[in-house]
């Protein structure tokens, strides 16, 4: 296994992880939040699958200044529906991590347009899967202070 497909292999585990827990949210609390200055559940689902279409730009070096989402004014209907329209974005994203050989990834550099932090592509494509795996955390509070049952997302 080369080094494209074990980060590969590390970004379906961690998306395989956080669709059991979206799954686990009933439709009646998709606007919940747990106060106003947070990120309601539904939002939190589509911030993380948004991502990889931004993601997707800034590890080809693309030009993220007119920067504009798909989901624009889309509205969020269901678990399933954001998922299925990811699709085409997730793939493009998994793809370009695929076509990086392991010279590419140890020596390219990255600058995230937020902060203008450099970083060499592997360490970027780990801190990528370090923030879905980070909102999991926040979404297994959200479901905790729902008091949902909790899917279990060990096995």
């Amino acid at each position: 296994m080369n080094l494209s497909e074990l980060i590969i292999l590390n970004f379906k585990e961690i998306r395989t992880r956080s669709i059991k827990l979206w799954k686990g949210l009933p439709e009646k609390y998709y606007n919940w939040k747990p106060d106003g200055k947070a990120m309601s559940a539904s939002a939190m689902i589509r911030h993380v699958l948004e991502a990889d279409y931004g993601w997707n730009i800034i590890i080809n070096q693309g030009d993220m200044s007119n920067y504009k989402t798909p989901w624009k004014n889309r509205p969020f209907i269901s678990v399933d529906d954001e998922l299925e329209f990811a699709k085409p974005y997730r793939r493009q994203f998994l793809e370009s991590v695929r076509h990086f050989s392991d010279t590419e990834l140890n020596e390219t550099e990255i600058v995230h347009p937020g902060n203008g932090e450099k970083k060499i592509l592997t360490k970027y494509l780990l801190r990528i899967g370090y923030h879905e795996s980070v909102h999991a955390g926040q979404f297994l509070s959200y479901l905790r202070a729902m008091k949902i049952d909790r899917p279990e997302i060990w096995d």
